[in-house]
């Protein structure tokens, strides 16, 4: 038992599952629960995944061996989508999936609305990163949070005793390094959007660090947004101590020999932990995860934020294991001193630090030491000569000091691929029997599924007889009734209770035997059963609000300095959104819209960590008209305030787009809960923004109609790793207060970095953005609020911005008018961004 009590049967190993090979490895390596996709509605969409009609399948050989499966439907679902969604929850409560893993909100709405005790798991793409995160959930009996990566164990632990809701923390596999939920950029740039589970993974690419405008020279450090592979396995002890119950491992894109390999790795520290071994991962065990997929390893933010260990920045992509460096390069092959075992048959790869050029690798062909061949495995810290294949590596082109990779050992992937690969049951399960005889009667058995708590009674067809010569005893019924081999159950305890002497014939036994292994197996993979309702997809949905007529539809803008809302007054904007990098400018911007007699709404972060309540207690001081709110952490705390304070004047509260609002029923969800305003999510194309707002109540929402698109959020400080010699906020000296980053890509866009209250990192599209074409739509859907959102702008450009959409929206121009005039006056050209897709 753990340190906060709880037990091993508490604690589950959850398992990816892309294809059915994948799937069984989980279930032979030893995994609690598997999560898996169905071929739509989930974060993999390049995944094999499933089929819906194999969900009965699915879920009778999981339970089969005690193992849960949960679906993952942890993507935003668009209007036209429900009625797909709802038949693929219907399929869920019918074949007993355990639990949906969810990110829309919407989508939990429907769901309770089909079944009210249907399990529901909150996707870390929700972004729940605080108590009060989890708080929000709550009425909707969500009975299980996966916090954000970027929870560290304090707050881990924190969450757990403040929240007491189940949590499941990833603790292997690749990290994002934008907050799950809260990444435009594969939208922005090629319409793939990651809440849609199509991420191009722009942050593997290389961008070069542009300082003041300037590119800071970094050498071999190019990949300045690629993190490093999260492997938590010798910090289990601490995250079973923090409260975590579910302990995740990612790669529903990885092979089956990789989820053989890392479950069982994870099995075992879990298992040890609860025997009383802290310290049982070995150094083979590492190599052997670095081998099936690492990009380098690290703990991720669960020790705390330490920018320099994130992100290594030379390579993208996974390299194995380190075998050290090229000491001599010779006619056939090279010298290099190992760091780790290497035998014939394994791959390796010569890493130049470029790899964006073709690397040299392939098969090692032979090795030697001192000229005479290693037979088996060459060890580490040995001087060897390594022969790669003939036609493999062109050694012309390797050279003194490149680094030397393990990408394959063949003979793990043969181990790993033999646990699951195999005609034998995957797991045995102890089954007590009691049996009772008489003469004259049928020999009573009670046979019990122990793991399952299922007890079956099978007789003997014919009646027990004296025995003339040999009595029937406890060591013969042991025999027959043990020989359970090819099932998944195992003979662990046996009770007799026979009077006299007294015999049946052999052939009975091995038929109850048969009988009752039949009916235990029958009973393993029956599913739960829920209570499921018939409802209509649109029962609650309204028409959209009558077109805006006589009155004209309002202009909001978001600035993001003082110049700016000064500006954005002298254009005649009512409403003055402040979205500033650091809470102590706020009070001069909400001065100049009160002087202005103008009305003010102040943004909160993206994120909401457990301890920054604080932010949001200054917000209310400073008394604005509104607060810009960007995560339900930040929403609980503000209708908190408005429960427990009904005395105040509180603030209208506007969901920002960072609450991935996608169709009626979140826009519902959120109305109900006491927002006051809607933003739609950004990853809404035109025809989706429309099939939304024909549904919902548009007097209630506001449309961003021009901005730079926030693509990565994410806890990584560019500043602070590249700008600083420190490792977090606390020492890196705050260059962000001096200094202007961005990150010019392979094009030469440089697309601009800032900072906020967190020190957490935005990184903005470098052009703008203008849905000035689709005005004339959403006025006659009757949106009557418009927003503009300004992000280096100068007052010049403010004003002029201003005036051309105040046109528009007077019916002066039209749409058209307004983005030429935008695209020939803007530098770097103005895009119509993802509503076009």
């Amino acid at each position: 038992m753990s340190d906060t009590g709880l037990r091993r049967e508490d604690v589950e190993l959850l398992a990816p599952a892309g294809d059915w090979d994948c799937m069984r490895a989980a279930v032979a390596n030893g995994a609690d629960a598997v999560f898996f996709g169905v071929e739509k509605f989930n974060a993999r969409a390049r995944a094999n995944n499933f089929r819906m009609d194999e969900l009965p399948e699915i879920m009778s050989f999981l339970h089969s061996y005690g193992v849960k499966g949960f679906l993952t439907f942890n993507i935003l679902v668009f209007e036209n989508e429900l009625a797909d969604a709802r038949e693929l929850i219907d399929a869920c409560v019918v074949a007993g999936v355990d639990a949906v893993i969810v990110q829309d909100l919407g989508l939990v709405k429907m769901i309770r609305e089909i079944s009210p005790d249907f399990p529901i798991h909150g996707s870390t793409q929700m972004t729940i990163t605080s108590p009060e995160a989890v708080e929000f959930t709550k009425p909707f009996d969500i009975e299980r949070v996966v916090l954000g990566r970027e929870n560290n164990l304090k707050q881990i632990k924190k969450i757990g005793e403040q929240a007491r809701l189940p949590m499941e923390v990833f603790v292997h596999g690749a990290l994002c390094v934008s907050y799950s939920g809260q990444c435009l950029t594969s939208e922005m740039w090629g319409g793939r959007s990651a809440n849609r589970g199509e991420c191009a993974q722009a942050c593997r690419l290389p961008y070069d660090l542009m300082v003041d405008g300037t590119q800071k020279i970094m050498g071999d450090v190019t990949y300045l947004l690629s993190p490093k592979d999260l492997a938590a396995i010798d910090i289990m002890p601490e995250l079973i101590e923090a409260g975590v119950t579910s302990f995740k491992i990612e790669g529903r894109l990885k092979t089956p020999e990789y989820v053989a390999n890392v479950v069982s790795k994870y099995r075992k520290a879990i298992d040890r932990y609860f025997e009383g071994d802290r310290d049982s991962i070995t150094r083979e065990d590492i190599r052997e995860l670095e081998q099936s997929f690492s990009r380098g390893f690290t703990h991720g933010f669960l020790d705390g934020t330490n920018n320099k260990k994130l992100v290594d920045g030379t390579f993208p992509k996974s390299r194995g294991v380190y075998m050290g460096r090229v000491e001599q390069v010779l006619r056939d092959g090279v010298v290099c001193r190992l760091e780790a075992p290497l035998k014939r048959g394994d791959g390796i790869v010569f890493d130049a630090g470029d790899p964006t050029q073709k690397e040299q690798g392939g098969r090692v062909y032979d090795l030697r030491r001192k000229g005479v061949k290693i037979e088996g495995e060459a060890d580490e810290t040995w001087m060897v000569d390594i022969v790669p294949g003939r036609n493999d590596v062109n050694l012309h082109r390797v050279h003194v000091g490149d680094k030397v990779w393990k990408t394959n050992d063949p003979a793990l992937d043969k181990r790993m691929r033999q646990s699951f690969d195999t005609e034998k049951p995957y797991r045995v399960f102890p089954v007590h029997v009691k049996a009772v005889g008489h003469v004259g009667q049928p020999l009573v058995t009670w046979w019990t599924d122990v793991q399952k708590g299922v007890t079956v009674r099978v007789d003997s067809e014919m009646e027990l007889e004296i025995a003339a010569k040999r009595p029937m005893t406890s060591e013969l019924l042991e025999e027959q009734f043990g020989r359970l081999g090819g099932t998944v159950f195992q003979l662990d305890q046996l009770e007799v209770q026979l009077h006299g002497d007294i015999i049946i014939p052999m052939r009975e036994l091995n038929n109850i035997r048969r009988q009752a292994v039949e009916q235990l197996a029958g009973e393993r993979p029956k599913p739960p059963v829920y209570i499921q309702r018939d409802i209509e997809v649109y029962s609650d949905a309204v028409a959209a609000s009558a077109p805006v007529q006589g009155t004209a539809a309002t202009l909001t803008a978001l600035c993001r300095s003082v110049e700016q809302v000064e500006a954005a007054l002298q254009a005649g904007i009512e409403m003055i959104y402040a979205d500033f990098e650091f809470i102590k400018q706020f009070p001069a911007a909400v001065a100049a819209v009160r002087a202005a007699g103008k009305k003010i709404a102040l943004a909160t972060p993206r994120i909401h960590m457990p301890g920054e309540n604080g932010y949001h207690a200054n917000i209310l001081r400073l008394q604005p008209d509104a607060v810009l709110v960007r995560n339900t952490g930040a929403l609980y705390y503000y209708l908190s305030r408005r429960q427990t304070h009904p005395e105040e004047n509180h603030p209208e509260l506007i969901g920002d787009f960072s609450l991935n609002v996608a169709n009626h029923k979140t826009v519902d969800l959120f109305l109900e809960a006491g927002v006051d305003r809607i933003t739609p999510s950004y990853d809404l194309n035109i025809q989706q923004m429309v099939d939304l707002l024909s549904r919902t109540k548009t007097s209630q929402l506001e449309v961003v109609i021009h901005q730079h698109m926030p693509m990565f959020h994410t806890e990584h400080c560019v500043y602070c790793t590249f700008l600083s010699e420190g490792t977090d906020y606390t020492n890196c000296g705050r260059p962000c207060e001096e200094k202007r980053v961005s990150l010019q890509d392979r094009i030469g866009m440089s697309h601009p970095v800032r900072v906020d209250e967190g020190c957490r990192n935005t990184v903005y599209n470098a052009i703008e953005q203008s849905g000035a074409e689709y005005l004339s739509d959403f006025l006659n859907l009757g949106v009557p609020s418009y927003r503009i959102e300004f992000l280096e702008e100068t007052p010049e450009q403010v004003i002029e911005v201003i005036e051309l959409y105040t046109k528009a929206l007077r019916g002066e121009i039209n749409g058209t008018q307004v983005w030429r005039t935008l695209k020939a006056t803007n530098q770097l050209g103005v895009t119509r961004g993802q509503l076009v897709k």
